[in-house]
């Protein structure tokens, strides 16, 4: 029995086939196999107001079709000589009809993609676009069509339809980097019709060449270098080396069809753009199609490559892609002439990391990236605490940039939104907010509150707290007083020692407690510790210390002040602040570093009636604290901080670090103590030689080599012998492994080796 289609064929074409029906995203599709074998394909479209863009498909395919190198679905005309007809399905639904000739041969996508093979692919996609780069269709050029990637920025609308707060971040960022680097040079970029879906399952090969391409509906007038683009993006996907593999497409294009330096400069920005169309499309659609499978054909290796994908430099792509071209790589710049210039003009009391210092250009979420491109993980940066460059922090400053910023005295709604959502996060008791511009001034503020509440100057310390690079920050923090170019505590800081770490004296509960209480000889304002002292070497206090030292405080009339600007907003994953994880409840709370993710922002959180007690006729004013920009920004970290689950990540992500850490304890004599709170983690290093002394050349060592292999660690403590681990909140357990991975095998062995520990030691496998 006979369908409508068969009829169809039979009365228009005079073809008898036995039909199969075949994928498809927009026109539905059918194989007609005559005698055995396939020889023509049916499409039927079922937008019946396409005709003159199908005329125009058509014009291009006959044009191309003149190159004898290459096959083409070329239009077979029925028994009337026409090519379009208008046909009736037996349901009564109406479409456009045509047939094409069937192009034997297999996908790429189902082909080893070898170089030479990638290397040919390249070379057919100039070939196409080199023979249309001076063909016009009024038709196409003036088609304004969504899977255009010079229309991406359109796509910001796409963003509610992924539901995935991780995947949305990637959208929005190379949202933001293609406004940033696309639109502002966009009418340089060459254009030319391009057949704008040159992806693996579109192009037929034979294994060892291209024979040909399927499929023109995608038809656009777009930037050029789009068609090697799109091309590139496909056969990247489940590749370990995307870069390798699109360079040797790059070769192939250029050998062809030359491509210009600009063009290269911004193909790793263009690529993200297919992707992060892909997947947008794709959740879009899947929520009015919820049962096509075609459409989920890519989504996961696209999801995948997005996130390898951010990982790589831009710069070290331009220049892989250059130098697959046979062109110059960009300017190379050198570290020795910008020390020489930062000596000349920057103090050198301002330090750089590393025995070899980074020139850094670029930083996306927990990656930072040189000079020459090379990708570092980023394990120290807790000030960019939701991660560099996050878009929804820059759109953020951007925006509220663009609209006003002012100071705290004029009404304006972004600080009463920010200062409810922060103090949201705190118990009722911590109602009052001070917003200021820097941790470092949020201490002093505390100090000043403390004294002016209790009338009183003294204040307790613990030992190696750091609390700002102020004069007042200074005179609280033992670890800068006590340190080199420290000049001691003043007469009224009173400096209460750490219950015992692995290497320092251990104290008994009594001897720390009957210290205390000798600091009451002086009239005590107040007490400020962070709540895991981070530049003691992330040091953990029992919940019984820090309870019994609030208690006396407080009994002696004294204020407890929480230094949160390090262990704040949820690094600790237990809890959103550190404080938390002793079941006490400061007075005040001194609050920076991440709040702004990079941006300075600082506050300070306090009583109600601490606050008021403040207000004794002298103003307090702090020209950018709470200003407009600075809060929209708070308020976009907070957010950032819900939506994406940074908190439970942080949780989840440092045990799983601190528990692969004390694996390698087992193995390694060497680490003392891991130690921490979600991802605020302290590896303590000891001599394998004498583990009562602290390893703090080897420390220096391994960091020093960790950098080599492209993984950022720093060391602290009084000593210098505690390895911190304090990364941008995103980080993830892929990074987690890979830095376990490399501690293990990299580190250890190689410092080891260097430092004459060998003979005694084995290198873990």
């Amino acid at each position: 029995m006979t369908d409508s289609k068969q009829r169809f064929i039979q009365s228009n074409y005079n073809i008898f086939a036995e039909i199969q029906q075949l994928e498809g995203h927009v026109d539905r599709n059918f194989l007609l196999i005559v005698d055995k074998e396939p020889k023509y394909v049916l499409k039927l479209t079922t937008d019946l107001t396409s005709k003159p863009f199908l005329k125009a498909q058509h014009h291009i395919i006959e044009h191309l079709g003149n190159n004898d190198r290459f096959a083409f679905p070329q239009i077979q005309t029925g028994s009337d000589g026409k090519s379009i007809y208008l046909f009736t399905d037996d349901d009564g639904a109406q479409y456009l009809a045509r047939i094409l000739k069937y192009i034997p041969g297999k996908f790429l996508a189902e082909s080893l993609k070898s170089n030479d093979l990638l290397y040919a692919f390249g070379q057919f996609l100039a070939t196409m676009d080199k023979s249309l780069a001076d063909i016009h269709s009024l038709e196409i050029m003036t088609r304004h069509y969504e899977w255009d990637l010079q229309h991406f920025q359109e796509y910001q609308d796409y963003l509610e339809h992924i539901s995935n707060p991780a995947k949305r971040k990637l959208i929005q960022y190379f949202l933001l980097l293609f406004k940033e680097n696309i639109l502002p040079i966009r009418h340089h970029f060459r254009k030319s019709i391009i057949h704008n879906d040159a992806n693996d399952w579109n192009v037929i090969s034979d294994e060892k060449n291209i024979l040909g391409i399927i499929d023109f509906g995608d038809l656009v007038y777009s930037y050029t270098i789009n068609e090697a683009v799109i091309g590139a993006a496909y056969i990247a996907l489940d590749s370990d080396d995307p870069l390798t593999r699109i360079s040797s497409l790059l070769q192939g294009y250029h050998d062809q069809f030359p491509i210009v330096d600009m063009e290269l400069e911004n193909f790793y920005y263009l690529l993200a753009t297919r992707l992060c169309m892909s997947v947008c499309q794709t959740a879009y659609m899947k929520k009015k199609r919820p049962d096509d499978k075609y459409l989920s054909i890519h989504e996961q290796p696209v999801w995948a490559l997005l996130d390898k994908w951010i990982s790589i430099s831009p710069d070290l792509a331009a220049n892989t892609f250059r130098k697959a071209c046979g062109l110059k790589a960009g300017p190379i710049k050198s570290e020795d002439s910008f020390i020489e210039h930062r000596k000349r003009h920057i103090s050198a009391t301002l330090s750089l990391s590393y025995e070899k210092p980074i020139l850094m250009e670029r930083g996306a979420f927990q990656y930072m990236f040189d000079r020459d491109g090379k990708t570092y993980l980023d394990c120290v940066n807790n000030i960019m605490h939701v991660g560099h460059c996050h878009p929804r922090v820059v759109e953020a400053g951007q925006r509220q940039m663009a609209i006003l910023n002012t100071n705290t005295r004029y009404l304006y709604e972004a600080l009463n939104q920010y200062a409810e959502k922060l103090l949201n996060k705190f118990p009722v008791s911590l109602s009052k907010v001070f917003f200021v511009n820097s941790g470092s001034s949020a201490s002093d503020l505390a100090i000043r509150l403390a004294r002016n509440y209790t009338d009183k100057y003294d204040l307790i310390v613990l030992d190696h707290g750091y609390h700002g690079n102020t004069t007042l920050g200074i005179e609280i923090s033992p670890y800068k007083f006590k340190g080199r170019g420290g000049k001691g505590p003043a007469p009224y800081i009173h400096t209460a020692s750490l219950p015992g770490t692995s290497l320092s004296a251990e104290h008994s509960e009594e001897e720390l407690y009957a210290e205390i209480d000798n600091f009451f000889e002086h009239p005590v304002a107040g007490f400020i510790g962070e709540p895991i002292v981070g530049c003691g070497g992330q040091v953990m206090l029992s919940e019984a210390y820090i309870t019994t030292i609030y208690e006396k405080v407080r009994s002696k009339g004294g204020v407890c002040i929480a230094d949160e600007v390090q262990t704040g907003f949820g690094r600790v994953g237990s809890n959103f602040w550190a404080y938390e994880l002793y079941d006490v409840v400061p007075d005040i709370v001194v609050l920076g570093k991440p709040m702004g993710n990079g941006h300075p922002i600082g506050a300070v959180v306090t009583t109600d009636e601490i606050a008021s007690a403040f207000e004794n006729g002298m103003e307090f004013f702090s020209s950018f604290g709470g200003n407009p920009v600075s809060c929209q920004i708070g308020k976009s970290v907070l957010e950032v901080i819900e939506e994406e689950a940074l908190q439970e990540k942080a949780f989840i992500t440092g045990n799983y670090l601190m528990d692969g850490f004390r694996d390698i304890q087992k193995e390694q004599k060497m680490i003392a103590e891991v130690r921490g709170a979600g991802l605020f983690i302290g590896i303590e290093l000891v001599k394998i030689s004498n583990p009562g002394l602290p390893a703090t050349e080897e420390a220096k060592k391994i960091i020093n080599l960790m950098k080599q292999e492209g993984i950022l660690l720093s060391t602290d403590g009084p000593d210098n012998n505690v390895i911190k681990i304090k990364p941008p909140m995103c980080f993830n357990m892929h990074n987690a492994d890979r830095v376990l991975s490399e501690f293990r095998k990299t580190a250890f062995c190689s410092c080891l080796k260097t430092m004459r520990y060998w003979a005694t030691r084995s290198c873990p496998k």
